[in-house]
């Protein structure tokens, strides 16, 4: 993936959130001359993701002002790769201190991004091929273009990246503008005519006034599977059709025998586990 300015912004943060104090233990130890050599394990089964961010991190912290100088990090497997418990995933060789000042810093990211990945192959097996299954914008705050690209790699799509990207009517928009016709009369207006109208309903009523309104999208929010398949018969693909609402990897069986098109779901990145990595130098 490419260094974007907000990513440069958000390493560079992290850096200082870590090392604004110095590291005393290690500078304590090492002069900065001695050199060491590491390998990065995977201690359970996991989709690989956020490689080249890991090797950043080395990357940016080797060419800090006063630093021992660089190391070279060396990927062993590819992005979106399933790997198994034991499988060595990069090795690491340089100054002593430039590695153990980056170590804590590059996991935190790659474990984060594994985890995304990891549990979005589960989600997207789970549903099979005839729906796409998307993120939310229930990201961490500021891991959001990680997280995003961790989905993908996981096999999953994209939802908007930040409240400019689409036009989504959630029940606190349609409560304040007095209901779906007029809050979507009022955004076709006034938004820019390329973006798709999408709504939230949440009963079969309200997925009539969607149609009636001629809404782009139709999310079909925290609905049960009988009402869902109504839902899906009225729309008769007069709208491209999203699931949402306490999708989890349990009911995706279920979901996907829907003919929907899109279903997402923020666990995908809300409440992902990291995945357990462990950097471990060679003696």
């Amino acid at each position: 993936m490419s260094h974007s300015p907000n990513l440069i912004a958000l390493i560079d943060l992290a850096i200082t959130e870590d090392l604004s104090g110095g590291d005393v233990t290690t500078d304590a130890l090492f002069d900065g001359s001695e050199h060491s050599e590491a390998e990065l394990v995977g201690k359970e089964p996991l989709i690989f993701a956020g490689g080249p961010i890991f090797a950043y991190v080395f990357e940016r912290i080797g060419g800090l002002p006063g630093s021992a100088g660089l190391a070279t990090v060396t990927l062993l497997v590819k992005e979106g790769e399933a790997v198994e418990k034991g499988r060595r995933l990069a090795s690491m060789q340089g100054p002593t201190t430039t590695l153990l000042k980056a170590e804590r810093l590059g996991l935190n990211l790659l474990q984060r991004m594994c985890g995304v990945a990891t549990q979005t192959r589960a989600f997207a097996d789970a549903l099979g091929p005839r729906a796409h299954i998307t993120d939310t914008r229930k990201t961490t705050p500021g891991l959001r273009e990680l997280e995003r690209y961790a989905v993908r790699v996981g096999g999953g799509r994209n939802h908007r990246c930040n409240l400019g990207g689409g036009v989504l009517l959630k029940e606190n928009h349609l409560r304040a503008a007095g209901g779906i016709e007029p809050a979507i009369d009022a955004v076709r207006r006034a938004a820019p005519h390329s973006l798709r109208i999408e709504v939230e309903v949440t009963t079969l009523a309200e997925v009539d006034q969607a149609l009636a309104a001629k809404a782009d999208i139709i999310m079909l929010d925290n609905m049960d599977i009988p009402t869902m398949e109504e839902a899906v018969r009225r729309i008769a693909h007069r709208a491209i059709i999203e699931v949402s609402g306490n999708v989890t990897l349990a009911r995706l069986p279920a979901l996907r025998l829907l003919d929907v098109d899109f279903v997402s779901s923020g666990a995908l990145t809300h409440s992902v586990k990291a995945s357990d990595i462990s950097m471990l130098f060679k003696i």
